[in-house]
């Protein structure tokens, strides 16, 4: 009897496996010029280290038969590591430019440090009503990478890889659990954070959370 439980449990669970597909998220590693700046559209490139810590991070969580689609920013950043990744795996490449940063305009490159403190609180505040001049509205960057996110969950790859930012990787994991746009900034989401979510392919479900890993633990 406990041998049938067993074989029951072990045919839901693959059953299971056929309803749904798998997207892992992949911030980017540590930049040229310091992470601790406003940095959208600014294109600076990976240093040494931060193509490190995205490759370690990938040989932890890598999935034993591969990934089936690589899905980029076009970000240098996040474009130049995906490219090779593509060659290295034989995975097919899609550069997204839904799946780039926020544009923060006038506190394009700057640290966050010198930004005036009044104008910094009403930023973390307010996002959705405080807008740096010059810089695309946070509803606008909401509604650009859901319209990516759905177009994803409609049609997903059997197991994805998405390497995109830290700000793209916010409102979508918004939109699975659910969060207010005024909390994104709530979650944290450090250089080569790793994040894993099942998406449905059988109509009723909703995506989930199986883990977000911002730290290096072994």
């Amino acid at each position: 009897m406990a041998g049938n439980r067993r074989c029951s449990r072990d045919l839901t669970r693959i059953e299971s496996a056929k309803l749904s597909a798998t997207l892992d998220l992949l911030r980017h590693g540590e930049v040229a010029g310091g992470m601790a700046c406003f940095r959208g559209r600014q294109d600076d490139p990976l240093t040494a280290q931060g193509w490190q810590q995205m490759t370690r991070r990938l040989e932890r969580f890598a999935p034993t038969t591969g990934w089936t689609q690589i899905i980029s920013s076009p970000a240098r950043r996040c474009a130049e590591f995906a490219a090779e990744l593509s060659t290295t795996q034989s995975c097919p490449l899609m550069v997204e430019q839904a799946l780039s940063e926020r544009d923060f305009g006038a506190w394009e490159g700057q640290a966050v440090a010198a930004i005036a403190p009044a104008d910094l609180a009403n930023f973390w505040a307010d996002p959705l009503g405080f807008t740096p001049a010059e810089a695309e509205p946070m509803a606008m960057f909401i509604q650009r990478v859901n319209s990516a996110w759905q177009q994803i969950v409609e049609q997903p790859p059997a197991h994805g890889l998405m390497i995109t930012h830290g700000g793209v990787i916010r409102v979508i994991l918004g939109a699975v659990l659910g969060i207010a746009a005024q909390r994104l900034t709530l979650i944290e989401v450090p250089p080569a954070c790793f994040t894993r979510l099942r998406l449905p392919t059988a109509p009723g479900m909703l995506p989930t959370l199986v883990l977000h890993c911002p730290l290096d633990v072994e």
